[in-house]
């Protein structure tokens, strides 16, 4: 999905805004008023008879129905109540929104019940408007299923596809990237930062000069540089390669993320393409290669080391823990848990890993277990750990087979079980792989070749078990098990039939129920699916009062990295607060937006608070989002050294939390400073110039900036960020003296223009 703006289209063909401006009524505060602030149990749908449904669903509808103030909607509600309670499908227009109701419940509980309600009454409203050819021609704009048409140039090109297929540990990916480092142009596309990272470092450092190109960052390295590493929705789809490398391609089965593994597939612009996953996705790739007339080489793999599921279980012993040890959890609460547990039980450090850490304190907290020089012996992760980072794991053990899918308890998929199990034992890095031999045969769908090494060297046994009794049969049988085959390939409509379709609609049409209609009346190819609208939904809806958006203004935010929870999600004022910046095309400056709570990085902390991390947390992806947004929108977000400044800042506080041993009662009631950078800088003033010159010398070296063009702005972020914070959010709401003087005075120099452009090193 290509999310650069496009010119937006003014032409509203429909119809025009009605009298009452029903779109933008104040209709929905009951549903606004119903939805819960925190997560809360419900019975799953499926439990409930049919009757027990309709009597849900009857229920909220006459909730709103009490609270709205809309006659019409009032009138619309009424004839959805009687139709359920009659059990009758009482007019050709109520009919098919009864059952869209029944199947929201369904499939996504209560709260896409209560969204279902609004959609249905934005449908209602527009069917009543819309012309027939209206209808026909929104119908031609949602056939979706031809998707391999949408990259005509990447069609005349003749492809190789090379799919290198096997479990866990087995090489693929290592044999790829030989072929990438051969080729003379290339691009590694990855579901993580961290793995594109990892690439861009590995090829760099062995004389293959290549840019790191991420959703929030981007390193361009100078010269003629003919590689790439990003992450897969980042492929450079316009540009001629020899060589690409797309990672984790049963990622294209994903419910959400997968359309951006079918556009690097069916984009990318590539003589050979080679696809890095699990055996299961071979059918699906036999297909696409198929339709797209691409020669497909299909290679298979054999695990590298040993994987064996124990016969017992822990049985909830912790003392019987040992160096090398992972513990799976799924949720947050139970890592923090987990940990706690084992370090008081124990007296061992325990690692943590989970989803909402930022990356590079992931990476971090891995290399802290993986050090066999220090003591901490024990990590305890959720599923995270399934892609993405490299660690000494031994013995992986499971504390449950469960996972909240946010509604209720489910059991955790096969391919994930295996997945995760199968990071034990790793055979050692991919730089120490040995030399493989490939034996090409021929077969009547496709030329395979069997991966297994020349040479069989030390392997380091993984085992596989599972913390408490009760869940060692499910592993057990997973192990053994086949996952299923992936079906289908995700995909997103394009930007273009985005802002056509919009085009239909009054311009306070809530975008939201754009995107659900489009989905709605999307007709698709059986080997496709439409990525649910799970996190676009959300962020629609919260940047929804912003005014003068464009379509493609309201297309890239909702592509952006923010995870909007609930109503009460602190994400939300940071979204709209961006979005309006982008509206008055001003206010971008990173101290200036007020939904970042930058006082967590000077304020008293409790080390050990769990609410405090999570504020971190919290601050942390919204500076990614800002980072992300400034990569589109570079004129609005135009402090994007600063935004990078103060992420390290707040990774390093992070890092500083998660170090203290546990998150016990006695130590969340010893209260202590974290040092404030602000403070260092005063503390240590009396630094040398060298030094200085080293500091200066590292910030732009990890911003790509040349000494040459170094502007005040630059050394203002490289040595005291934290007292500009600290000075534009005073409590009094006045501004100190700018972090310029302050470094003047430090040093004895009269002015700023001394301090910047003085005879001295900064």
């Amino acid at each position: 999905m290509n999310l650069m703006p496009r010119g937006q289209n003014n032409d509203h063909c429909g119809f025009e805004d009605p009298p009452s401006q029903p779109w933008n009524s104040g209709f929905l505060r009951g549903l606004r008023k119903r939805e819960p602030s925190a997560r809360a149990v419900e019975v799953p749908a499926d439990q409930l008879s049919a009757e027990e449904r309709t009597a849900v669903i009857v229920e909220e509808l006459g909730n709103v129905q009490i609270q709205t103030k809309e006659p019409e909607f009032g009138n619309f509600l009424r004839s959805v109540i009687l139709a359920l309670n009659r059990g009758l499908q009482t007019s050709k227009d109520v009919a098919p929104i009864v059952g869209s109701l029944h199947r929201s419940f369904l499939e996504r509980g209560r709260s896409e019940l209560r969204a279902q309600i609004k959609y249905a009454y934005y449908g209602y409203l527009a069917n009543q408007r819309f012309t027939k050819t209206n209808l026909e021609d929104q119908a031609k704009l949602a056939d979706l299923r031809y998707p391999t048409e949408w990259y005509p140039a990447t069609r005349e090109i003749q492809r190789t596809i090379h799919l290198h297929v096997g479990p866990t540990n087995s090489g693929k990916t290592y044999h790829a990237l030989q072929r990438l480092e051969q080729a003379k142009s290339g691009v590694y596309a990855g579901p993580l930062r961290l793995l594109a990272h990892e690439v861009y470092t590995r090829l760099n450092a062995r004389g293959k000069p290549c840019h790191l190109v991420t959703g929030d960052e981007r390193h361009m390295i100078e010269g003629d540089v003919s590689m790439r590493s990003c992450t897969v929705e980042m492929v450079p789809i316009t540009e001629d390669v020899d060589v690409a490398v797309i990672d984790e391609i049963q990622m294209i089965g994903h419910e959400e993320r997968g359309w951006a593994w079918t556009q690097a597939v069916m984009g990318l612009k590539a003589k050979e393409l080679h696809l890095c996953g699990e055996e299961r996705t071979v059918p699906l790739i036999k297909e696409l290669a198929a339709a797209m007339g691409d020669d497909l080489l299909i290679h298979h793999y054999k695990r590298l080391s040993p994987l064996k599921t124990m016969s017992t279980s822990l049985r909830g012993d912790l003392d019987s823990l040992r160096k090398g040890d992972c513990v799976i959890a799924f949720s947050k609460v139970s890592i923090h848990r987990l940990k706690e547990d084992i370090e008081r039980t124990t007296g061992k450090r325990v690692a943590v890993i989970y989803g909402s850490l930022p990356p590079e304190i992931r990476a971090q907290q891995a290399a802290l277990f993986n050090d066999q020089n220090n003591d901490y012996d024990i990590l305890v992760a959720s599923d995270a750990i399934g892609m993405g980072l490299n660690l000494s794991i031994k013995r992986i053990i499971f504390s449950t087979t469960m996972k909240f899918n946010g509604r209720s308890e489910v059991p955790v998929e096969t391919s994930q079980i295996k997945q995760i199990a199968g990071r034990a034992g790793r055979y050692r890095t991919a730089a120490q792989a040995t030399e493989m031999s490939v034996k090409v045969s021929s077969s009547p769908d496709a030329k395979t070749s069997s991966m297994s090494p020349d040479v069989s060297p030390a392997r380091t046994l993984g085992l596989v078990t599972t913390l408490d009794r009760s869940g060692l049969s499910v592993i057990q049988k997973a192990m053994t098990s086949q996952a299923d085959p992936i079906m289908s390939a995700g995909i997103f409509p394009p930007d273009s039939v985005l802002i056509s379709f919009a085009a239909y609609f009054p311009p306070s049409t809530p975008f939201s129920y754009i995107l659900i209609r489009l989905h709605n009346t999307s007709l698709l190819n059986p080997r496709f699916h439409l990525c649910i609208l799970k996190e676009h939904l959300k962020i629609a809806d919260a940047i929804e009062p912003v005014k003068n958006l464009t379509i493609s203004d309201r297309i890239i935010f909702c592509a952006a990295p923010a995870t909007v929870k609930d109503k009460d999600d602190p994400m939300i004022p940071v979204l709209r607060e961006l979005a309006e910046c982008v509206a008055n095309n001003s206010g971008g400056n990173i101290l200036d937006i007020r939904g970042l709570k930058l006082e967590l990085l000077e304020m008293e902390v409790n080390l050990g608070s769990r609410m405090f991390l999570e504020k971190l947390e919290a601050l942390h992806k919204a500076l990614v989002l800002y980072l992300w947004l400034s990569y589109r929108f570079a004129g609005v977000f135009n402090t994007q050294a600063m935004a990078f400044y103060i992420k390290t800042l707040v990774e390093e506080k992070i890092q500083t939390v998660l170090s203290r041993r546990t998150f016990t009662k006695r130590i969340e009631k010893q209260k202590s400073a974290i040092p404030t950078n602000f403070a260092n800088i005063k503390r240590h003033h009396s630094e040398s110039e060298n030094q200085d010159s080293r500091k200066l010398g590292a910030y732009l070296s990890d911003h790509g900036r040349s000494e040459k063009g170094l502007s005040s702005a630059d050394f203002q972020i490289a040595f005291n960020i934290p007292d500009q914070i600290q000075g534009s959010r005073s409590r009094h709401g006045t501004q100190s003296r700018s972090s310029l003087d302050l470094v003047a005075s430090l040093r004895g120099q009269k002015t700023v223009q001394e301090a910047v452009k003085g005879e001295a090193s900064p």
